[in-house]
């Protein structure tokens, strides 16, 4: 039998990044299961972990307020932005780790960590189109893999991308695509085994861009290791780019953008 703790962590998992409010929520929910099971009341606990996993989630589950008030201000300033970039956690590092490279270009990030395809599908209206930029540089699926969010097959997770490079086509956003970075551990998701998944997620990313005619970057074959992993020199992590990961991103990026022109 699972025990209370591991319990907790399935209710939670992926709300590391909460408001205060989210997270006293996530405290009282946490105590409650914890008297409903250490008072045998098995049969009500699914129940109350079912309920209170949706009090957590019901509450701007896409996070839309994260940017809102920064949308307002530049959309008021009437500042250009030439390319948005869209996605997770390494979105949002990119944009702490080489603000000068953002600024300079008129680039824009709006990264969230720990976020999912359906979660960045929600948010793509307000944080990309209301913006009209020439382009979205989408770097998305591998928080899918590591399941923040629930359980999703790839064809769910390429949907989702897709659903967003359609919306872009329409309004006459250029999508970049970006491969997923290599991973073959999650340190929060240790159970999960990424590598293989991320291989195909890319291929079919990879086959999407191709058919399509969009540009799709290779991150991935200049950043994994021997055991299909990210590179030490290139990461903090087992997923997150470092400095110097960053910087061979942007050259890739480039790279990739010139060619297409």
């Amino acid at each position: 039998m699972e025990s209370i703790d591991s319990l907790q962590e399935t209710a939670t998992h992926g709300l590391a990044n909460t408001t205060p409010a989210l997270f006293l929520i996530q405290n009282i929910h946490t105590s409650f299961c914890k008297i409903l099971y250490l008072g045998n009341m098995k049969k009500y606990f699914s129940l109350a972990l079912v309920l209170s996993f949706w009090m957590l989630t019901a509450q701007d589950w896409p996070q839309l307020g994260r940017y809102q008030k920064d949308n307002a201000k530049i959309l008021e300033q009437e500042k250009t932005v030439n390319t948005v970039f869209f996605g997770d956690s390494i979105t949002q590092d990119w944009a702490s780790f080489n603000p000068v490279f953002f600024e300079e270009n008129a680039f824009l990030g709006r990264g969230i960590s720990g976020q999912t395809t359906p979660q960045l599908l929600l948010r793509f209206r307000q944080d990309v189109l209301s913006f009209q930029p020439k382009r979205v540089v989408l770097l998305a699926g591998i928080n899918d893999i590591a399941e923040n969010t629930g359980p999703i097959t790839l064809e769910e997770t390429v949907g989702n991308i897709i659903s967003m490079a359609e919306i872009a086509k329409s309004n006459g956003i250029e999508m970049i695509l970006c491969s997923v970075l290599p991973a073959n551990y999650f340190p929060w998701q240790p159970k999960i085994i990424p590598a293989l998944k991320v291989i195909d997620l890319n291929k079919r990313l990879r086959l999407y861009a191709q058919e399509n005619d969009l540009t799709y970057v290779d991150y991935y074959s200049a950043m994994v290791d021997q055991k299909k992993g990210l590179k030490s020199e290139l990461g903090y992590d087992t997923v997150h780019p470092n400095k110097s990961g960053f910087d061979l991103m942007e050259k890739i990026l480039f790279k990739a953008l010139i060619e297409k022109e």
